[in-house]
């Protein structure tokens, strides 16, 4: 029994994590009726959607069609930077987790059709960026995250005034992934055609990938805040149960059950009245340091949500939890997206992601820091 338990432990690392922090919080507020408020069901429901989406997308051959596409171009570098990119400039208009959940399975399965040794170095790396990028692509619209979604309507600001705010921060964040693929890609080989077995494949079935897309297309709907979300989970539901309810099996129900027991821990840190009265005491004048601090424990959506109850500089905040998605792995929650699919295309990679992932974080971080203190 004990073994079954160190084994789930071992296999589900951040799930147990979470789960354990949860019932610890349990004891301090006693469960009721309240904490169904803590869930963010329209998160769950979007993210259920996506996998699903995803999975049928993958499952009729997009992916593969599109990483024979992509693996024609002249150099890896071209291939690392259009998949980084593809995060960064799509997580500002459809979210960075929607973005994660859409190119970073397509990145794993270009990067697989490399050599071995190309393909080791490489797949740990780009889905590090590809996850930064995304976390910081979506920093510049109101839409891009829950976070300015929340602060920006709290803070009655317009678009374009959000996107001035965090403008500099996206060009900055830009040059440096760009910096960093060119230093990353100078110790490797760079002829695809050298690296890459080419073969043809099938161009997906065209009705199951209109139905797939207008599926997909429902959902940014959704992260528009267009449609319901209740609407989406019905009809992504109906669609795959008659189309091939056999994806509801590749749906990562441990990354639903994660954010669940995150959703429990946050939601009762906020009725801790020593948890208030100390960000009353530290938050006046250190608004943006207290929302990128605050995000590392218990991330950037929740920081935002909290932090906003005690101070009017939204305008600060905006920028404190957008650069806070930077740094541990549950800064941002979108990072748990790729953590997952890096644990389940192999569980020997875990150790090497998170600190590949943790010291790119710092370092980008770091250079955001000074960016703050330039503007």
């Amino acid at each position: 029994m004990l073994q079954k338990i160190l084994t789930f432990f071992q296999k589900e690392t951040v799930l147990s994590i979470s789960a354990i922090l949860a019932i610890l919080s349990m004891f301090i507020v006693h469960p009721s009726g309240k904490y169904l408020s803590y869930i963010d069901f329209r998160t769950l429901s979007l993210l259920f959607c996506l996998m699903s989406i995803v999975a049928g997308l993958s499952e009729i051959g997009l992916f593969d069609y599109l990483a024979e596409i992509l693996s024609r171009a002249n150099s890896i570098k071209s291939i690392i930077v259009l998949l980084v990119l593809l995060c960064f400039f799509f997580s500002m208009i459809i979210t960075n987790d929607v973005a994660l959940i859409t190119f970073v399975p397509l990145a794993i399965i270009i990067l697989k059709k490399m050599s071995e040794k190309q393909k080791n170095y490489w797949i740990l790396r780009t889905v590090v960026m590809q996850t930064i990028a995304a976390n910081l692509g979506s920093m510049l619209t109101p839409i891009g995250n829950p976070q300015n979604l929340y602060l920006y309507a709290r803070a009655n600001m317009s678009a374009l005034a959000l996107i001035r705010l965090m403008l500099p921060y996206s060009i900055a964040a830009l040059v440096l992934l760009l910096v960093w693929i060119q230093i990353a890609g100078s110790t490797t080989e760079n002829h695809i055609s050298e690296l890459f077995s080419i073969h043809k494949t099938k161009a997906p079935n065209q009705i199951s990938l209109i139905g797939y897309l207008i599926l997909f297309l429902i959902c940014l709907l959704v992260v528009a805040h267009i449609i319901d979300y209740k609407i989406s989970f019905i009809l992504v539901i109906g669609y795959i149960f008659f189309k091939n309810w056999h994806l509801f099996k590749k749906v990562d129900y441990s990354l639903l059950l994660t954010f669940t027991a995150l959703f429990i821990f946050i939601g009762n840190l906020k009725c801790i009245p020593q948890f208030n009265h100390f960000l009353i005491s530290i938050i006046d004048g250190h608004e943006t340091l207290t929302a990128i601090l605050s995000s590392q424990i218990i991330s950037n959506v929740p920081a935002a949500i909290l932090l906003s109850g005690f101070t009017k500089n939204y305008s600060a905040l905006i920028i404190g939890t957008n650069i806070g998605g930077l740094g541990t792995l549950i800064a941002s929650m979108a990072s748990l997206i790729s953590f997952k699919y890096i644990a389940k295309e192999k569980a020997t990679l875990r150790g090497k992601y998170f600190m590949m992932f943790t010291i790119a974080n710092i370092v980008f971080l770091i250079l955001l820091l000074l960016c703050i203190n330039l503007l």
